[in-house]
């Protein structure tokens, strides 16, 4: 769906940036049985309601019009999140130093969470510094990475 999701978010980058946010990402996925489009924003300071109905008026009629998806879908736009997955070279560039969560599609060393200081982001690969230990974890092993937040 790859198309779907950048012509998204072409269209939605202007109105996103209109509203004084950043695009985060766009997310075209199925869901029991129903298909969701995703638009995720940013903003210094963070993200309130105002901004997602912001984005979300004027895209809406941008999608209607230029019609990207065929068949019926729901269409949300929220904040990336405290907890946002790391997707994109520079989502990676922009929290160097930062705690992150990798989860793996099968363990490793009987696990398949890890939890530590971003280290490097290279051809996919995620590097990651666990109590003094750095370990690498390839891009086909890697199922998401995302913040991590401590409670």
């Amino acid at each position: 769906m790859a198309k779907v999701t950048d012509a998204v978010a072409a269209l939605a980058l202007p109105v996103v940036e209109g509203a004084g946010c950043k695009l985060w990402d766009v997310e075209y996925v199925k869901e029991a049985g129903q298909w969701f489009l995703r638009v995720y924003i940013d903003k210094e300071g963070g993200v309130s309601i105002d901004d997602c109905e912001a984005v979300s008026r004027p895209l809406s009629d941008l999608l209607d019009q230029a019609d990207p998806i065929e068949g019926s879908y729901t269409f949300e736009v929220s904040s990336a999140g405290a907890d946002r997955a790391l997707k994109k070279p520079e989502h990676f560039a922009a929290f160097q130093g930062a705690e992150v969560e990798v989860r793996l599609y099968r363990p490793r060393e009987g696990r398949k969470e890890f939890v530590g200081l971003l280290r490097g982001f290279e051809d996919g690969n995620v590097t990651l510094d666990a109590n003094g230990s750095e370990t690498v974890f390839t891009k086909q092993e890697i199922a998401l990475v995302r913040l991590y937040l401590r409670v």
